[in-house]
């Protein structure tokens, strides 16, 4: 039972992950019906930026490990929004009106261009997060001795989702999303921009996937330049599992296939827990190619 907990737990945390990458699948597919094969780059990106910020100004040092790790979120989270805007504008939006194709060549396109990128700018070997300015403590609940880093990401994934959901849901800004999502040209006719809710789109999904990036970094204490590759598939995985353009669909895919694959890991073997995701993926794809919560029309972005 305790290891069942201990596994839960960490499937948890790592579930949370997931589930911000997958919600910036999601929102993409719900408004433009296009899956972002460059969001997993953008989701590295974020990783890399959270260590070079974390390494050159010192903020854990001046304002403490947790404030300061909190303030370099929030700078990651602005800059990759930068990116993913800059993306939409370059390499989408010129190709709206084309075959859908052209998108999806455009999308993996930038996918190698930001990889390379990467390689080229930090190099080709792991690069390792600083691990002495995190807490190492643990906390005890029903028996089981938790790290208090694993609490703190699964707290930051559901205050992010939930910060996410009220913002689609009951702002003005949101129910632009909502409606666009729903018949771009109903939303037009109803003098919403709809190329301003498609930049809502690309800055706050790659915002999302920055964040989940320096906390994998922190998490596991190492990145690589092909890791958005990994945590792309999983977290496009997640999306359907839930159901693709679904945003509740999203957080509950991402948290059930870290458990999943946790629990996969630790009962079946270490060496499966890719496949196990990827095994998900196809039984959804045969018995429920909808997800869990389907793709409600009302409810998509």
């Amino acid at each position: 039972m305790q290891l069942f907990l201990e596994q839960l737990t960490n499937g948890l945390a790592v579930g949370g992950i997931y589930a911000l990458i997958a919600l910036g699948y999601t929102m993409v597919y719900g408004v433009l019906k296009l899956i972002n094969f460059a969001h997993g780059d953008l989701f590295t990106i974020g990783a890399y930026l959270g260590l070079t910020l974390l390494l050159s100004m010192g903020l854990t040092e001046h304002l403490g490990p947790m404030a300061g790790i909190m303030v370099l979120v929030i700078m990651v989270m602005g800059l990759v929004a930068v990116i993913g805007a800059l993306l939409e504008r370059v390499a989408y939006r010129p190709l709206r009106t084309s075959p859908r194709l052209s998108a999806v060549v455009s999308a993996l396109g930038a996918s190698i261009f930001f990889q390379n990128a990467v390689m080229l700018i930090y190099g080709a070997r792991f690069r390792v997060y600083p691990h002495d300015i995190l807490p190492t403590t643990s906390i005890s609940m029903f028996g089981v001795d938790i790290p208090v880093m694993r609490i703190v990401l699964f707290a930051a994934s559901i205050v992010m989702m939930a910060g996410l959901y009220f913002f689609v849901q009951r702002t003005k800004t949101g129910t632009a999303i909502r409606a666009a999502a729903i018949d771009q040209g109903a939303a037009k006719l109803m003098g919403i921009d709809v190329n301003r809710v498609i930049m809502y789109v690309f800055l706050i999904g790659p915002a999302l996937g920055g964040a989940a990036g320096m906390m994998v970094g922190l998490y596991y204490g190492q990145i690589n330049f092909t890791m958005g590759w990994v945590y792309g598939l999983k977290a496009f995985t997640a999306a359907i599992l839930g159901g693709i353009g679904n945003i509740p669909g999203a957080m509950l895919g991402g948290l059930l296939l870290g458990v999943i694959e946790a629990m996969g890991a630790t009962y079946i073997s270490l060496a499966w827990k890719d496949a196990i995701s990827f095994m998900v993926l196809i039984l959804i794809l045969i018995f429920r190619p909808t997800g869990i919560l389907g793709e409600r029309v009302a409810d998509k972005v």
